[in-house]
């Protein structure tokens, strides 16, 4: 453990729903924070998030834990304030291929054994549990989860950053690609594109697919899974659903201003990445997965999209969570995982905790760096 306790200047390097949390909940606690990120404050991984809020599936109990701890905080954040567009809790509703009967059984019967609520539905059904959505083929399987939710990260993002600059934080956009200080052995501060410095006790990595690049600048390797993706928002439309919707060619949800925002992962091997980091597919694809997603909704409504984002999706080699200090350069914390949108509240919330007093918190002791940390 390094003792954090006098990390009174912290730079965040990240302008995603991980960085701007996390610098809200240090600056909460009396640090003087600069956050600082590539471009625009969510232009990255977070402005074309799904942020479907959920622990549905099968995952570690550990994993399961905090993001059921996650979606609590967002819930904190709903009663706040019911009213906001951006942040809803109407529940999901999941679906395999025909030839994924025996799955969806086992998936059910894994959430109800960790108490996640989950109903088995019939496809037929599945309008009596959302209202606006197809119902597909009798004897087919849906899971319905009234719990989970989903929010729009650029919205969240836009209110974090107003409370960060209120309490006295400072936000620096357009850095350019970044790298982290380190002096005697420790992190103290980031560097910007054109060599400006900004120097302080502690650093936060939080800059989404460009992580491990980062950390393999001070010899740190994180493996990297990261796979290309896209997320499309819809034209206005008027309907019914407000369930997210996750199915075999389409996963959707409500979005504010009557859109809605589609993803999924079918396509991502016709997505180019060029050689300056930009990303293109053709529309040719853009197109059926709209068309996809039409087909989910009742009565004869045909989306149209009205843009599309197109980039690196964070998710370490493992699949897991990394949080925490690195021991091979103290005073670096790095927060880095595909579960941004869900475990963004609660894991900016524990990351301040760590660097502001130095100990570890006990809910990311199975995410720590140094599972596979080594130094080249």
């Amino acid at each position: 453990m390094t003792d954090q306790s006098a990390a009174q200047r912290v730079i965040v390097l990240g302008g995603g729903i991980l960085g701007v949390s996390t610098a809200v909940h240090l600056v909460r606690g009396g640090a003087e924070v600069v956050l600082v990120t590539e471009a625009e404050m969510g232009s990255g991984a977070s402005g074309r998030s799904l942020s479907w809020l959920n622990s549905a599936g099968t995952r570690s109990p550990s994993y399961h834990l905090l993001r059921l701890a996650g979606i609590d905080r967002y819930r904190t954040l709903f009663a706040a304030d019911p009213a906001r567009e951006w942040l809803r809790f109407d529940g999901g509703l999941w679906w395999p291929t025909p030839d994924r009967t025996e799955a969806a059984r086992a998936q059910h019967a894994h959430e109800v054994a960790n108490g996640y609520e989950s109903h088995l539905v019939d496809r037929a059904d599945v309008g009596r549990r959302a209202g606006g959505v197809q119902a597909g083929p009798s004897g087919q399987l849906a899971i319905h989860n009234p719990g989970e939710g989903w929010v729009s990260l650029p919205h969240l993002i836009q209110e974090l950053a107003d409370e960060l600059v209120h309490r006295g934080g400072q936000i620096v956009t357009g850095a350019g690609h970044c790298s982290v200080t380190v002096q005697d052995g420790r992190a103290r501060g980031v560097t910007g594109a054109d060599g400006t410095s900004w120097r302080g006790d502690a650093v936060v990595v939080a800059c989404g697919a460009q992580t491990p690049a980062v950390l393999a600048d001070l010899g740190v390797d994180i493996p990297d899974g990261s796979p290309l993706s896209m997320l499309v928002i819809t034209e206005p439309v008027a309907t019914e659903v407000t369930t997210v919707l996750n199915t075999p060619r389409a996963a959707m949800r409500p979005n504010p201003g009557s859109t809605f925002a589609i993803d999924h992962s079918w396509y991502e091997d016709h997505i180019v990445e060029h050689e300056d980091g930009t990303c293109s597919i053709d529309e040719i694809y853009v197109k059926e997965l709209v068309a996809e997603a039409s087909a989910l909704l009742d009565g004869d409504i045909s989306l149209e999209a009205a843009s599309w984002k197109l980039g690196r999706k964070p998710i370490p080699g493992d699949g897991q969570p990394v949080f925490g200090e690195l021991e091979a350069v103290p005073g670096c914390h790095v927060a880095f995982t595909h579960s941004g949108a869900t475990l963004g509240l609660i894991t900016g919330e524990l990351t301040a905790y760590e660097v502001l007093t130095g100990a570890r918190h006990p809910l990311l002791k199975d995410f720590r760096p140094e599972r596979f940390e080594k130094t080249r």
